[in-house]
């Protein structure tokens, strides 16, 4: 299928993805080698304009959260967050002080309030008992997020992530639908930190020893302009996981696969005068629009892990440990 202008999940309409990457060497022991990556919905106010969502958790080795009340009311009030395993808390602390100082309302004169954030583990060269993960970089990746081309590989959430034994982190990728006069726009960001090398089926590398590593992880977003109820998003998201599985990967006992997936084809107001909620026009499920929808989830997400591993550079992370760029040519 087509791809995006920029092939990215910011080709979707209003989009905005930032980082914020933490690298340093401290002692022969230690190096800070992690960071928070930030997808918003849209760039106004996401608690009071709200997006359809829904999530799938195709392995559930993860500590990720807010997915409890994404799965039960179908809705998005938050940017999305990635981070590393240690840092869930204190990203879900910034993120949470930047939407109070926006909505003085919360937990005041409205309810309570549902962030989402994900992680994987990157321990085999991230310091991640430092937990030098801070909630005012979560602040900093979200005042970062543009809707705009951005850094892929060993950046923000993905700077110490291992993909197939290789060096992994943030890749992303888009696919276009034109049909009848219309155009909609599916776009996929992966946080790659999963797989052994003997899994990956679209290259090989000679490895002198495995990497004795966790099993891993994957978080997927997966974001289109196309006018898609939560559970339509579900039934993309469950696609996502087959464009994963295009890459090799069995799942490991021990990993984390998440897939989050939006709509930004309209929103959701906080509060309405009204019982009655605004009706909208749905993809009809079985026209040929969904099935369209299906083979972009699933080729936008297979593309997100090759540029993951396309764009990140080899590091050098705690106790010298070294992973290579990976040999994709």
């Amino acid at each position: 299928m087509k791809k995006g202008r920029w092939n990215m999940i910011t080709d979707v309409s209003d989009v905005h993805v930032g980082h914020v990457t933490l690298y340093e060497k401290l002692n022969a022991e230690d190096t800070i080698c992690t960071g928070v990556t930030a997808i918003l919905p849209h760039g106004g106010n996401l608690f009071e304009q709200k997006v359809p969502s829904a999530c799938f958790v195709l392995n559930g080795f993860g500590k990720s959260v807010g997915l409890v009340q994404v799965e039960e009311l179908g809705l998005m009030e938050s940017p999305l967050m990635l981070t590393n395993t240690f840092s869930v808390a204190s990203v879900l602390e910034g993120t949470l002080d930047y939407l109070l100082h926006q909505n003085p309302s919360i937990g005041d004169s409205t309810s309570s309030l549902n962030i989402v954030v994900g992680e994987c583990n990157d321990s085999y060269l991230n310091s991640m008992r430092l937990r030098a993960v801070k909630p005012e970089h979560a602040v900093s990746a979200i005042h970062n997020a543009k809707h705009a081309p951005f850094e892929q590989g060993a950046v923000g959430a993905g700077k110490g992530m291992i993909c197939y034994e290789q060096k992994g982190g943030i890749g992303s990728s888009s696919r276009i639908i034109e049909q009848d006069d219309e155009i909609f726009t599916v776009g996929a960001l992966s946080l790659t930190n999963f797989g052994n090398a003997s899994e990956c089926r679209f290259a090989s590398w000679q490895q002198d020893s495995p990497i004795e590593k966790p099993d891993g992880s994957v978080i997927i977003v997966i974001a289109t302009d196309a006018p898609v109820s939560d559970r339509q998003l579900k039934r993309l998201a469950k696609r996502a996981a087959i464009g994963l599985g295009r890459t090799g990967t069995h799942i490991h006992n021990g990993s984390g696969d998440i897939i989050i997936a939006f709509s930004t084809a309209y929103t959701i107001p906080h509060q309405s005068s009204s019982s009655i909620g605004d009706a909208v026009a749905f993809v009809r499920d079985d026209s040929k629009l969904m099935n369209d929808l299906f083979q972009a989830t699933i080729e936008a997400t297979e593309e997100s892990v090759y540029q993951s591993l396309l764009h990140a550079e080899t590091t050098v992370g705690r106790k010298n440990r070294i992973v290579e760029k990976a040999n994709l040519t």
